[in-house]
């Protein structure tokens, strides 16, 4: 059961910083974390905080902080399920500074898909003029994902349902809608074979990728670890790509107008609830985000 409750103000310790929380988004991994789908690869004992993405203002520096000072405004990552709160303390290498053209709700929720879809991509070395399928392509990963690979002059199938496909094209994407016949959908999309393939969905692609003749070490999934280990696959997401620098450069995309962000639904933390159940639907276009 998710519920607020009232808590001491932090204090930052050596090398963190106390943040006003502005914006943080929430992610699927968090719900999966609180069924007990993930224990093994993030165990956890209730009650316990939630949330890694956020951004906001600095309004304490512990001992030995020179990086950031009181009033900056920031944008990172906590390791410690904490961000979805008023206040939070965060190491420093957590941190960047948020671009001042970057709105509050996207600098909030940007880590995880940012930082998973840059892993994602560089996990199959994609060259210019190949071919790259990924499946969800147009989820909140996929929808970076695809951009970042167009941003290499990829050619990308982005496997989608039929309702996605304005949306793909007009990002330089070639849609193939999911579903029965998927495999000849591909096929057809491309017909002189697909070179890596980035999976964002479950263990079925990466089989398909397998069956499709992409070599296994181009092939990266996010989600399917055991199918992995089978298959010889990769399994980089954001835990690869964990970086203020990383984190940065997507802003940097962002505030360019090279990467399309979209947020589809802000909620005050005290419906945080109300938040995940839109979340855990599965239909929105774009990331759901907490103002506390």
């Amino acid at each position: 059961m998710l519920y607020v409750a009232e808590i001491d103000r932090p204090v930052p310790g050596a090398g963190e910083v106390l943040v006003e929380v502005r914006a943080a988004g929430i992610n699927p991994g968090e719900a999966a974390i609180r069924s007990g789908a993930l224990h093994e690869q993030f165990p956890t004992a209730f009650p316990s905080g939630e949330g890694s993405d956020l951004a906001g203002v600095v309004l304490e520096v512990g001992d030995g902080v020179d990086e950031f000072a009181v009033g900056d405004e920031v944008l990172g990552f906590s390791f410690q399920r904490s961000s979805h709160a008023t206040h939070t303390n965060v190491p420093v290498d957590q941190l960047t500074r948020k671009p001042a053209e970057l709105s509050w709700e996207t600098a909030g929720s940007l880590y995880v898909v940012g930082a998973t879809a840059y892993a994602a991509v560089r996990a199959v070395a994609p060259q210019a003029g190949e071919t790259v399928a990924v499946s969800a392509a147009a989820g909140g990963v996929g929808s970076l994902v695809v951009q970042l690979l167009a941003l290499r002059d990829v050619r990308v199938l982005g496997i989608a349902s039929a309702g996605n496909a304005e949306w793909l094209r007009a990002h330089g994407v070639v849609p193939v809608e999911y579903g029965d016949g998927l495999a000849d959908r591909l096929r057809q999309a491309a017909p002189e074979g697909i070179d890596a393939f980035i999976d964002l969905f479950g263990p079925d692609y990466v089989q398909l990728a397998v069956d499709l003749g992409v070599p296994p070490d181009r092939i990266n999934t996010i989600i399917s670890f055991a199918k992995a280990a089978e298959v010889g696959a990769k399994t980089e997401g954001s835990a690869e790509a964990s970086t203020p620098a990383v984190l940065s450069e997507i802003a940097g995309l962002i505030v360019s107008g090279a990467v399309d962000f979209d947020v589809a639904a802000s909620y005050p933390l005290d419906r945080v609830a109300d938040a995940y159940e839109e979340l855990e639907q599965r239909h929105t276009h774009g990331k759901i985000v907490l103002l506390p």
